[in-house]
């Protein structure tokens, strides 16, 4: 019997009905008990493969709403890869994901969505798509205004003035905007409105080129500027999103497919191996090795039975269990850290430097100088010179310029930096707190050793047991044994009889011998004298144990590994003097260890951490003063790096991770935080050096213009110049980074 949950139509409301098949016809089942039969749709199938199916459905070509509800009906389906209508042919095409469900199930399931089609009303979600908005065509106006201009002054064309003032009046229009929002909105003179009154003189004074450059530089910076700035409305991140569109739940005796917003209070959801787990509960019976790493950090799954909890967005890897449902959404523990994330503090997405700040100081100096130079003069021209040496148009542009090349640089290096907010904020970083498990770690198990503990017996032939006990076997750490034993070159033997008990071991026949692979309890109920173990285990290292014939033969180490760059990074930032803490859901064994192994202080590791943990101990060194980078790649992770001042994540690590991060290494290696490190801090060093090789120039220009005079395009050729070099020194790392392209290699 297949069910699939859709919406039917039921004016002014919508019911929520079960499509049942029953004996081959297909009915309806609404919330309130009545049942329905939907009419027999006739069709045939016309070719199948693994994968594919494509259906001949003769009401296509008669019915287009049939054909269009059918389509969506069939796309929105988690099975379905791919559907290809064809109503003139009368065809339909479904490619669905084989590897989920078997042939036979699916073509069952299709036959059901065939026939809900003929009355079922679909709505398909919609994305609602942002309008995008007009942008005011200031640049393309300034550089008409600029041509115009050169070919009416210096090149002498007889181009009527109204036609060169027009392209300048239209893309002055900005800068009225923005300096009349400054007045009536932030009740202060800001920099447009010194750069329309230099405009507003040069244009009457019939000087086009002048306030041209003026303006295209203008446009150039804010261009620039805007493609720094950090999106200020952050999506919301939708937990479900991550997991499959249906689940399963046990209703009145019942198994029934049910898309996972319906899953209430109460219910019973039963979760297979493969499957994420949608929902906070206890489970009721049926056990499970659940893997939680995404949650909670812990690297190794962990066996779940009757009457414990388990959580939203955990995966099972063994075993299938009936969960009684006590919290859904947003009120999981999952949905809880997405939460607190979102309520984490919203950075500006403008640079607001020092920079920046000086030059907003300067406006209101700059215009009474200018004031009192025409006061003395009455000349407009030199008032003119004064207010285009404002030096806000140098560092409006050269600032962004520096962090545009920055970020370019970065990103070709394979860092991803997402905002000028976010590399201004990592130059200044002195402390950097770790996730332990994906970030130092490398996130999976490997097998650390294999040891013989019968002198007969080999360490190969310890390895050479396990491997072919636990092969096609699914458990992580029967994975690793394998892969080592592949690694090591040994021999995968056949297997005989086996048995896999969850969470305890596997009892296999091998070379005529009974072998068992499995925890110490696993071999003391098989018999195995297990005395020769004690005292062995007294490192952070987990262990397997390998029997033979009733004795007990070797030992197998395993433990998620640190990357191989974890410690020489470690090293470099502590040298630079970055205050270096570890956080981790691993028990304080694990995590001592581990922080010991990379000269990580005690007081500086934070072990058995939960999502709303991490994120009070990056608030607590937040609180302290400290400017907090936070590396992390999972969901358990997503609230610490909202709360740090520069979060970092790894390509491959969680979505909600990524979207929260500030950074990420594209390369998944830790080498890119380092490097990260350096550019952040070249780039705050070149915006040091281009404030003053803008305000050097400017300032002598200005004193210039004040004692002797200096006509406007002079004062503009200067403010321009500065600009152009500064601008030029902050493409550098672009520029070097070619450079080191061209160049052959030194080996």
């Amino acid at each position: 019997m297949a069910k699939v949950t859709l919406e039917l139509p039921s004016p002014p409301t919508q019911s929520q009905v079960t499509v049942v098949e029953r004996n081959g016809k297909v009915s309806s089942i609404d919330s309130n008990g009545h049942q329905g039969q939907f009419p027999n749709v006739t069709y045939s199938v016309v070719h199948t493969i693994p994968g594919r199916l494509r259906f001949r459905v003769p009401r296509l070509r008669c019915d287009a709403d049939y054909a269009k509800r059918l389509e969506v009906l069939l796309t929105a389906d988690a099975l379905v890869k791919n559907v290809r209508v064809k109503p003139a042919a009368m065809s339909v095409a479904v490619t669905y994901k084989s590897a989920k469900v078997d042939d036979a199930k699916m073509r069952s399931h299709l036959h059901d969505l065939i026939q809900a089609a003929s009355e079922v009303v679909v709505l398909k979600n919609t994305v609602t798509s942002t309008e995008k908005e007009t942008s005011w065509p200031g640049l393309q106006l300034s550089a008409v205004a600029t041509t115009l201009a050169v070919l009416g002054g210096p090149l002498g064309l007889p181009i009527p003035p109204l036609i060169v003032a027009l392209p300048i009046a239209l893309a002055t229009l900005p800068v009225v905007q923005r300096a009349w929002s400054g007045i009536t909105v932030e009740r202060k003179l800001n920099i447009d409105f010194l750069d329309l009154m230099a405009i507003a003189i040069t244009t009457f004074q019939g000087q086009f080129l002048t306030p041209s450059l003026m303006l295209s530089l203008i446009e150039v910076g804010e261009n620039i500027r805007d493609r720094t700035a950090r999106s200020s409305a952050q999506q919301t991140l939708d937990l479900l999103s991550s997991l499959g569109q249906f689940v399963w739940v046990e209703r009145n005796g019942e198994k029934v497919q049910i898309p996972i917003q319906d899953v209430q209070r109460g219910d019973t959801v039963i979760v297979y191996p493969g499957e994420q787990v949608p929902i906070d509960g206890s489970i009721l019976r049926g056990k499970a090795l659940l893997d939680e790493q995404k949650l909670t950090g812990e690297s190794m799954p962990v066996l779940k039975k009757k009457g414990q909890p388990v959580f939203a967005s955990t995966l099972v890897r063994e075993g299938r269990i009936y969960i009684l449902t006590e919290r859904v959404g947003n009120d999981t523990r999952a949905g809880q850290s997405i939460k607190l994330m979102q309520e984490a503090p919203v950075h500006d997405t403008r640079m607001e430097n020092y920079a920046t700040k000086f030059a907003q100081k300067a406006v209101v100096p700059t215009l009474l100088l200018g004031g009192a130079v025409f006061a003395a003069t009455r000349n407009p021209s030199r008032a003119a010179s004064v207010l285009t040496l404002d030096f806000a148009t140098g560092i409006r542009v050269s600032v962004p310029t520096t962090v545009l090349a920055a970020l370019t640089y970065a990103a070709r290096r394979g860092i991803l930096i997402r905002s000028g907010r976010a590399l201004e904020q990592l130059a200044e970083v002195d402390t950097i707190v770790f996730d332990k498990t994906g970030t130092l770690t490398k996130g999976e198990v490997d097998v650390v050793s294999v040891e013989s503990l019968n002198p007969a017996t080999s360490r190969l032939r310890v390895l050479e047991l396990a491997a072919a006990a636990e092969q096609r076997l699914t458990h992580p750490v029967a994975e690793a044994i394998v892969r080592y034993a592949e690694a090591e070159q040994v021999a995968i033997l056949p297997r005989s009889k086996w048995d896999y008990q969850l969470g305890l071991g596997v009892q296999a026949l091998i070379d005529k011998e009974t072998v068992y692979v499995g925890s110490d309890r696993f071999l003391r109920d098989r018999g195995v004298d297990t005395e020769a173990l004690n005292g062995q285990q007294k490192s952070a290292d987990s262990a397997i144990y390998v029997a033979s014939n009733g004795q007990l033969q070797g030992i197998i180490k395993y433990s998620d590994l640190l990357r191989p760059e974890s410690r020489e990074v470690i090293t470099a930032l502590s040298k630079e003097g970055v205050e270096i803490h570890m956080l981790t859901g691993d028990n304080k064994r694990t995590a001592t260890a581990v922080a010991a192994e990379l000269g990580i202080l005690p007081s500086a590791t934070h072990a058995e951490a939960f999502p709303e943990q991490k994120a009070t101990v990056v608030r607590q060194l937040h609180e302290q003063g400290k400017t907090v980078a936070f590396v992390g790649d999972g969901i358990n992770d997503s609230p610490a790096l909202a709360y740090a001042d520069v979060s970092v994540s790894f390509a491959n690590g969680s979505e909600i991770a990524r979207e929260t991060a500030d950074l990420v290494l594209m390369q998944n290696d830790l080498h890119g935080l380092l490097e990260a490190l350096a550019i952040a801090r070249q780039a705050k060093q070149l915006i040091r050096q281009n404030t003053g090789l803008v305000a050097i120039p400017n300032l002598a220009a200005m004193v210039i213009a004040v004692l002797f005079g200096l006509n406007p395009l002079a004062a503009t050729v200067v403010n321009n110049g500065s600009t152009v070099v500064a601008g030029v020194n902050g493409l550098r790392p672009i520029l070097k980074s070619r450079k080191n392209k061209t160049l052959p290699s030194a080996r």
